[in-house]
C-alpha cells in the first residue's frame, strides 16, 4: 500500500486516538537550538499535526509536510503552523530554509537515503526522529502488544526498527539518542479507535469484530475504573552537523 495514501480511511482516528508526545521528548529535539521562538522547524509527514502543534506550542514557527490530504484536513489548526502538500523525498522547501527537520511517527514510511538527502538539504542545522514504541514490561502494554501482532497484516512495526538504524547512520552528521516514557490513558471506546487509527489493523470486517472483541477482553481484565494505560516509550534521535 502507498503509504502517502494508506492512512486516509483512518484520518479521523488518527487525530482522536494516537498518543501525544512527552514534554521531555519535544525539549530533547529543541536542545541547544536556542530561543523557541526564533526557529523554523519542518514538520515532515506531520499528519494530523500532533507533534506539528506541540511544537508550535513551545513558540516554534511550524511548516508541516503531509502527503496525503484527507489528513491535513482532520487536522486542528494552529497560528504557528502552516501546511503544505509534499513528502520526505520531495518536500518542495527551498535549499536552507528551515532550522531543523522532525519526522514524528513516520520516518519509517520514507525512503530512507532519499529522505535523509532531502532532510540535509533544507535544514541548516539539524534532523530529528520522534518515534514511540510500546514498553512491554508494563504487562497491560504487553496484553494489547499480542493482540496487534496477531491481527498485524504486514510488517510495519519491522520497518519502524529498520527506520531507526538508518537514520543513526545518517551521513556526515552527530547522531544522539534519549527515550521518554509516557502514558495513554484510554477508555473502552479509546483503545479500540487507538487500534483503529494503526494501518496495518483491519478495519473492518470480520477480522476486524474479532479484534474488537480481543481487544475488549483485554480491556475487561486489566481496566481500573473503566480505564487502562498504554505505556510508550519514545525514542529521539537527533543528528546534528
Amino acid at each position: 500500500m502507498n503509504p502517502t495514501t494508506r492512512f486516509g480511511a483512518r484520518a479521523q482516528a488518527y487525530a482522536a486516538f494516537r498518543p501525544s508526545y512527552p514534554a521531555g521528548a519535544i525539549d530533547a529535539a529543541l536542545d541547544g537550538l536556542g530561543d523557541p521562538k526564533t526557529l523554523t522547524i519542518g514538520d515532515v509527514g506531520a499528519g494530523t499535526g500532533i507533534s506539528a502543534r506541540l511544537f508550535a506550542e513551545r513558540g516554534v514557527t511550524v511548516i508541516a509536510i503531509e502527503p496525503n490530504a484527507r489528513m491535513r484536513e482532520a487536522a486542528e489548526q494552529h497560528s504557528r503552523v502552516s501546511w503544505r502538500d509534499g513528502t520526505a523525498e520531495q518536500t518542495n522547501l527551498p535549499s536552507g530554509s528551515v532550522d531543523a527537520v522532525v519526522a514524528c511517527q513516520a520516518f519509517h514510511w520514507f525512503v530512507p537515503n532519499e529522505a535523509l538527502e532531502e532532510f540535509r538539504r533544507i535544514a541548516r542545522r539539524r534532523a530529528a526522529v520522534l518515534q514511540y514504541e510500546r514498553d512491554e514490561r508494563d504487562p497491560f502494554t504487553k496484553a494489547y502488544g499480542d493482540v496487534v501482532r496477531a491481527y498485524a497484516n504486514d510488517e510495519t512495526e519491522l520497518l519502524r526498527q529498520r527506520a531507526l538504524a538508518a537514520f543513526v547512520a545518517f551521513p556526515n552528521a552527530r547522531v544522539t539518542r534519549s527515550e521518554h516514557l509516557s502514558r495513554q490513558t484510554l477508555d473502552r471506546e479509546g483503545l479500540i479507535g487507538r487500534a483503529s487509527s494503526a494501518s496495518y489493523l483491519p478495519s473492518s470486517g470480520p477480522d476486524a469484530s474479532r479484534l474488537h472483541n480481543d481487544l475488549s477482553v483485554v480491556f475487561d481484565r486489566y481496566q481500573r475504573e473503566g480505564r487502562v494505560e498504554l505505556v510508550m516509550a519514545t525514542v529521539v534521535l537527533v543528528a546534528d552537523w
